[in-house]
């Protein structure tokens, strides 16, 4: 294992790739730069990012980062990945009804494609605050809620429809580095059933995957009570995994 990728140096670069630009209040107050993005946009971001630092960080993406994370790692990109609740890539068809009603309010309009669309308390506290008390989910809501990126919603839900989506993988690349997905039993936007079927695809290749699932936790699972065990899990699976580039 390479002990200097615990470092707080690396792990700190670790966040600043993922680090998303601008804060809640403003992203409400004004959600055009969410509206512009696409899946292609991101993953050319990241790519840049990744391909600028001095070596191979830890790559650790939730929700559709999750599946972005997939898709770097599958493009030789970080040293270690690690999927939490991830959404899926083109091979999975799953598409579980209470997926669908976690993102139907964006979804059920086509015309919401170059929009940017907010999350009302009731959709948060269905897909995101299922697990906490009706003031914890509110709280969580007003301080972490915002609008949705429409097209990369749109994007993913038609990738198995779309050959030519980016949102797709070599399932059997050996190539690539360690990879780790993390499911929560109480996910309605990925359930944990589906965090299983993406795992179990990646069989086919030789490279290392686990999957570890804890099944009391939401798809909040970063943000509710107990999130220190998941990353704690996380960074410490990465760090004993990931490959040492000389």
């Amino acid at each position: 294992m390479d002990r200097a990728l615990r470092e707080p140096r690396v792990q700190g670069q670790c966040s600043r790739v993922a680090r998303r630009q601008g804060e809640p209040d403003a992203l409400r107050r004004d959600p055009s730069s969410l509206a512009a993005l696409d899946a292609e946009r991101v993953l050319a971001h990241y790519e840049k990012v990744i391909r600028g630092l001095d070596r191979p960080p830890i790559v650790m993406g939730h929700s559709f980062g999750g599946a972005f994370s997939q898709i770097l790692n599958d493009r030789g990109l970080g040293a270690a990945t690690v999927s939490i609740d991830g959404a899926t890539v083109r091979g999975i068809p799953d598409l579980p009804v209470s997926t669908l009603r976690s993102s139907l309010h964006v979804l059920a309009n086509p015309l919401n494609i170059n929009k940017a669309v907010p999350f009302s308390e009731k959709h948060f506290r269905y897909a995101f605050g299922n697990t906490l008390t009706e003031e914890q989910s509110r709280e969580a809501w007003e301080r972490y809620a915002i609008p949705a990126a429409a097209k990369v919603l749109f994007q993913g839900a038609m990738a198995n429809l779309n050959p030519r989506t980016p949102f797709k993988v070599d399932w059997a690349n050996d190539d690539r580095a360690p990879l780790l997905f993390i499911g929560g039993g109480e996910d309605h936007v990925i359930p944990a059933k589906v965090s299983r079927k993406i795992a179990a695809k990646y069989g086919r290749s030789n490279a290392v995957t686990e999957y570890k699932e804890y099944p009391t936790r939401s798809h909040f699972t970063a943000g509710e009570p107990g999130w220190e065990e998941v990353a704690d899990y996380a960074l410490s699976w990465a760090a004993d995994h990931a490959r040492v580039v000389a």
